[in-house]
């Protein structure tokens, strides 16, 4: 896959700029979506990199290194009130020690919605939570996620094509709707470029071979002054012999 159109369209949702690690999600993200229709493709590619901080990489709620980080940096909001919308305390350990707070290219939240995403990919996140945080799986569990309504009800082609605002809801209501709209048009564009850039090329034809005129067959009508004169000559002698015989 050629990929640097893709990248050169990108780049400006960057800053202008991207390191290894957002180009590596990136092309793993692309991977993940391919054969989804093209507007698909790139909600899911701007939904990641929102989600993601524009890391293009598996995070925790909160981009924290660990669970327990986590889990104080949400209660220590929670206590303060920036969290409205929350009415349970999600992150917190269950009787087990486990911790169903957001992880993945989408946050994954609520123990109900990690055993939903289980089925959906076939893989035990109950048992083990953080597996969310590998890239291929967290790809899956966006990708397949947002195309079956795991987070919300809603799925892409709810929205899709025709409508990047309201396709947010697939994910979380309108929080930061238009934000996201205007990434998946930027990845959208780059897409475009990327499927350009990998056409096939037309063959180029074979040039036709351009032979000169046959001669035109003499005859009369374009038969020289000299042509003329010795045809002239044969027939009088002819008449002569003619005469000498007779």
């Amino acid at each position: 896959m050629m990929t640097a159109a893709f990248f050169a369209a990108a780049r400006p949702l960057f800053g202008g700029k991207m390191n290894q690690s957002q180009v590596n999600g990136l092309e793993a993200l692309l991977s993940a979506t391919a054969g989804l229709h093209l507007t698909h493709r790139a909600y899911l590619l701007a939904t990641a990199h929102h989600e993601t901080a524009k890391t293009m990489q598996p995070v925790r709620e909160t981009l924290a290194g660990t669970d327990d980080k986590a889990i104080q940096i949400l209660e220590s909001s929670w206590a303060r009130g920036r969290l409205p919308w929350v009415k349970t305390p999600y992150w917190r350990k269950d009787k087990d020690g486990k911790s169903w707070l957001g992880r993945g290219y989408v946050q994954l939240t609520h123990k109900a919605n990690y055993q939903k995403a289980s089925q959906l990919v076939g893989v035990d996140l109950v048992a083990n939570p953080n597996a969310a945080m590998r890239a291929n799986l967290a790809a899956r569990i966006l990708v397949e996620g947002c195309s079956a309504g795991l987070f919300t009800g809603k799925k892409l082609s709810d929205y899709l094509p025709g409508d990047y605002e309201g396709a947010r809801r697939v994910v979380n209501g309108t929080d930061m709707a238009k934000e996201i709209a205007r990434l998946a048009q930027g990845y959208e564009a780059a897409l475009r470029a990327l499927g350009a850039a990998n056409a096939p090329s037309k063959p180029t034809p074979n040039p036709v071979p351009v032979y000169p005129p046959a001669p035109a067959p003499a005859d009369a009508a374009s038969a020289t002054p000299g042509g003329l004169i010795v045809a002239a000559l044969i027939a009088v002698a002819l008449v002569a012999v003619f005469l000498l015989k007779g």
